[in-house]
């Protein structure tokens, strides 16, 4: 035994630095294991693949290996929520038990972080807005005077999805970098400022890929190199990363820079009245193309889209435009610092727009998606194996990948083939939960397939009865928002319960709204299939409406499968089928967080059972106690 797994075994003994800091420490060999492994991938600098399953203690035992070892250290996680726990919550606990100094930094993408010199431009401006933007701006306004960080996610009473947050943070397009009078105050420079000088660094997969990809140029280097660096919810990273190894172009950006202009114009040359002209034309143009597409927001294949005369014509009339602010531009350079800035963003913005005249390319996928206010183009490649393999050679590092659920048929090929990771170690650990004892699963005999016109009735009336049968205490999981709001209807008036719904207010306070109310029924879709950790009583059912599938729709989706048709490969199998495995392993994990929890699943899809794949499915799912007959699931429930 080396001298770091000695340190690393008396960190979880019964008597070791996590007992002595936390009240009823129980020991896990499942979790010592994997601290084990962790300890020796840094030594020997391995790539590292773990599947833990919920109750592992996967957290504390990469956490304790990594401080322990003294490796510099990334580690990286899939999303800002989990990352503020992850540094605010796990890791002071686990300082405290091995009572080491080690300096941490937490580091987010620049769109978290309060702009000071865009900040004071809009104040200076005095634009108008909504009444919420100016509610939410008056709240940043009073926060900016006492933050000591700049982290925009502190900001008290503003949602996270406000509109404001996007007037007050830069971009790379829009950085003016050393050049701006705030640069020696930046808040995004000096959070990447304490990374640079820290042992251990907590980001999160955008970050780390936009990083990679080398998008972000403002300031250079964005995370320090390291010996270590760590994967939580690995899962996400392959669609996280082929965002960041492509390109895109956004509404967005081109408005910023018109408005930028404007700035310019009203500040120091309002002699120049073209520059106003250009700049307001080319947002009207702007929005011109995001309104030939649906209200609702929606996405799709780019060169289909191209093939529409409104599409057409929008997008030649805002490149006409364009040209036309080139032209204005150009005559006034050398009149003013933050001119010429802007006109070398119209130079990149005509640039990548450029590359969207087409809508063809090989190995990579052209598509568009609208949202409420915006419309982005992307040009997305159809793996990233290659470039993701090199990457990690060039490193002088070891890697641990590490989630509950990367294994398909019990085998990590289709993770580590997606990020062209050769001959790793592996490690499966399974849960201590007894899941025989503390759960039941179910596909209900005689349901009608989801494509049945009836489908819905039928999901409906299961959901009032399994509702009833546990008092609430009821999460559903739709694959889709029209499923969300067919359900919705059909259940408003048929159930007691506090109904709450995704959409209505903000994930977390709907989670602490059906916590707090302990017989609460929640629907949702989309995000809250993963990252739900709802302990106890408060959630004693999770129904899933059906096999998670992708919509065949999704053009990155429809890409791939063409590519692996061209291969001679079975796309369905190789791609939907091991993609809607991990989301039902997602899903499924909602049910049972703790030893101590009781609960349901019941899964509305009889393809499960029906169909060949079904199988690949069943064997990925914990070891719960299985039935068909929906009448157990009642009585099991009322017992509850």
């Amino acid at each position: 035994m080396t001298s770091l797994d000695s340190k690393i075994s008396h960190a979880f003994a019964k008597d070791g630095a996590l007992a002595q800091c936390i009240d009823g420490y129980d020991e896990r060999e499942v979790q010592t294991e994997m601290a084990l492994a962790v300890g020796k991938a840094i030594e020997e600098k391995q790539q590292l693949v773990v599947e833990a399953q919920t109750g592992t203690g996967k957290t504390f035992a990469y956490l304790i290996s990594a401080m322990l070892s003294g490796a510099k250290t990334i580690v990286s996680t899939g999303t800002k929520a989990l990352q503020d726990q992850l540094y605010y919550k796990d890791l002071p606990l686990v300082k405290k038990a091995l009572n080491t100094p080690i300096k941490t930094a937490l580091l987010k993408g620049r769109g978290n972080y309060l702009c000071i010199d865009r900040f004071r431009k809009l104040q200076q401006q005095g634009a108008s807005h909504n009444d919420q933007i100016e509610h939410d701006l008056i709240q940043i306004k009073r926060w900016s005077g006492h933050t000591l960080t700049g982290d925009l996610g502190d900001v008290p009473g503003v949602k996270e999805s406000s509109m404001a947050f996007s007037l007050v943070t830069s971009s790379s397009d829009n950085c003016s970098g050393k050049k701006c009078e705030h640069y020696d105050d930046c808040y995004l420079l000096r959070a990447r400022r304490l990374a640079m000088d820290a042992d251990l660094i907590v980001v999160n997969h955008h970050l780390f890929f936009a990083d990679m990809a080398l998008k972000d140029t403002g300031f250079g280097e964005l995370i320090p190199a390291s010996e270590m660096v760590i994967f939580d919810e690995a899962h996400q990273i392959p669609d996280i990363a082929c965002g960041y190894f492509g390109e895109s172009l956004s509404t967005k950006t081109i408005k910023e820079l018109a408005v930028d202009i404007s700035y310019v114009y009203y500040s120091e040359l309002k002699d120049t009245k073209q520059l106003l002209k250009a700049a307001e034309i080319v947002q009207r143009c702007s929005d011109q193309l995001r309104l030939v597409f649906a209200h609702n927001g929606e996405r799709g294949d780019w060169g289909q889209a191209l093939n529409r005369n409104d599409v057409k014509g929008a997008f030649e009339q805002l490149n006409a435009n364009l040209d036309f602010m080139y032209q204005v531009l150009k005559i006034s350079l050398g009149r003013s610092e933050n001119l010429d800035n802007c006109f070398e963003r119209l130079l990149e913005v005509k640039s990548r727009l450029d590359k969207f005249k087409g809508g063809d390319k090989v190995g990579f996928s052209f598509w568009y998606e609208a949202s409420r206010n915006h419309l982005q183009l992307n040009i997305s490649p159809l793996s990233i194996a290659d470039k993701f393999y090199q990457h990690t050679k060039t490193l002088d590092s070891a890697w641990l990948f590490t989630s509950a659920t990367l294994k398909v048929d019990d085998k990590f090929d289709h993770f580590t083939a997606q990020l062209g990771i050769k001959s790793p170690q592996t490690l499966s650990l399974d849960s201590p939960f007894d899941y025989q004892k503390q759960s039941l699963f179910c596909v209900p005999r005689y349901f009608t397939e989801p494509a049945n016109p009836n489908y819905i009735d039928q999901l409906a009336q299961t959901t009032q009865v399994l509702i009833e049968a546990s008092n609430g205490g009821v999460l559903i999981l739709v694959t889709s928002f029209s499923t969300l709001n067919r359900l919705q209807a059909k259940l408003a008036n048929q159930i007691d319960q506090t109904l709450l719904v995704q959409g209505d207010d903000s994930k977390q306070a709907l989670l602490n709204a059906f916590v707090d109310d302990g017989d609460a029924v929640l629907l949702a879709t989309s995000s809250f299939w993963e990252g739900v950790d709802i302990r106890g009583d408060a959630l004693r059912c999770v129904i899933i409406d059906k096999l998670p599938f992708a919509s065949p729709d999704d053009p990155l989706l429809k890409a791939r499968l063409d590519d692996k048709k061209k291969q001679g490969v079975e796309g369905f199998d190789a791609v939907q089928v091991p993609q809607a495995v991990i989301s039902l392993k997602q899903g499924a994990g909602r049910l049972i967080r703790d030893v101590n929890d009781r609960g349901a699943l019941v899964l509305c899809d009889t393809r499960m059972i029906t169909r060949p794949y079904g199988r690949i499915f069943l064997q990925s799912l914990p070891d719960m106690k299985r039935t068909r007959d929906l009448k157990q699931v009642i009585d099991y429930l009322e017992q509850l």
